[in-house]
């Protein structure tokens, strides 16, 4: 006999990607930044007085979410600050899905979509994504009280038409989550929205553009009466002071956040010509990553299974729709110079 919730019990939970211990892997199956962050980090947390430790960090966060605001031209009361963007999630489902309450996603997308759901005991439902992974009009007309939209959307890698988001949340009586986790990488993202829409919800994150993946902070844009709701549901002290002062530093450099998403995306589109040319279909991609199809669920297995005995690391999803592809992080010159001689080794010895 269980001492769970039957929902909890049953539930099958979210499986992050592998993390191998040590540095003998060439990581590229997690999408994290290749980049080190701002030098401003690294000074910010050398010189943090580690006699502020004993003391709680500021609840609100109030010194981030103003200088979020001012990057962004908002207000602070716009902004919630989180313990990476999946506290942000966590708190925002529990918010607004309750029980049997609908909540909404695409499939494929984030696999943790649906496991908030299910802890929350509402009812997840997935609907797909069209042929070349664009929003359908089932998406977009869907009833909800909760729907999610990853934007661009992972694991595709695929971004949307402004105009299609302006039409879902016109259509839509109840909270859009949208999940800007990669929009820096991409040519457009949903801010410009924001005003007009009050059931919009932005969620961005300091772990894939600014590189601090290992601390942990997110933070969601909304209207003030949303925000001031979401306060009521978050940890006190929810976001720790070594972390707060590495993301504020990480905002101070335009100079490198901008430097890093250039050298992403110059990496980004080297890699799709050249997994092109050994046989792969890239579609199109507006993140850190590029989502490949190798031809059969046989072969993208192979793929990975070689590219790991080789120490390079990738993603396999075995699901639906996604069972012949690998997702591939871009990583440095380098790194990706490294995978294509991989690559080219396992397809020779493909067709040998």
């Amino acid at each position: 006999m269980s001492h769970f919730r039957n929902n909890i019990a049953t539930l099958n939970g979210y499986v992050p990607g592998y993390q191998p211990v040590g540095d003998e892997f060439l990581k590229l199956n997690t999408n994290e930044n290749p980049y080190p962050p701002t030098p401003g980090v690294v000074e910010a947390l050398r010189s943090f007085d580690p006699a502020l430790l004993r003391l709680y960090p500021d609840p609100a966060l109030n010194s981030l979410r103003d200088r979020i605001a001012a990057l962004l031209g908002l207000k602070r009361e716009n902004i919630l600050v989180g313990n990476g963007s999946d506290e942000l999630l966590t708190i925002i489902t529990r918010c607004f899905a309750g029980e049997g309450d609908r909540v909404v996603f695409p499939d494929p997308s984030y696999s943790l979509y649906p496991v908030l759901a299910r802890i929350q005991g509402a009812l997840p439902a997935a609907i797909p994504l069209g042929e070349d992974f664009s929003l359908t009009e089932e998406f977009i007309s869907a009833p909800a009280r909760l729907k999610f939209l990853a934007f661009p959307n992972s694991p595709t890698g695929t971004s949307y038409p402004l105009a299609t988001v302006k039409r879902m949340l016109e259509a839509s009586s109840g909270i859009v989550l949208v999940d800007e986790a990669y929009a820096d990488f991409a040519d457009e993202n949903c801010l410009g929205l924001l005003r007009d829409h009050p059931n919009l919800i932005i969620l961005r994150t300091f772990s894939k553009s600014y590189g601090l993946a290992g601390l942990r902070v997110g933070f969601a844009l909304a209207a003030a009466e949303i925000v001031a709701g979401m306060m009521k549901v978050k940890d006190s002290y929810n976001v720790n002071r070594l972390s707060a002062s590495a993301a504020e530093a990480a905002l101070e450099d335009r100079d490198h956040f901008r430097a890093v998403i250039a050298g992403v995306r110059r990496e980004r589109e080297r890699l799709a010509k050249n997994l092109a040319r050994l046989g792969f279909r890239v579609f199109p991609s507006s993140t850190n990553f590029i989502l490949a199809r190798a031809g059969s669920p046989e072969e993208a297995r192979e793929i990975q299974r070689g590219l790991k005995e080789r120490r390079i690391l990738v993603r396999y999803f075995d699901l639906p729709r996604l069972d012949d592809c690998l997702r591939i992080t871009i990583g440095t010159p380098e790194a990706m110079d490294r995978l294509i001689r991989a690559l080219e080794e396992i397809r020779g010895e493909e067709k040998k």
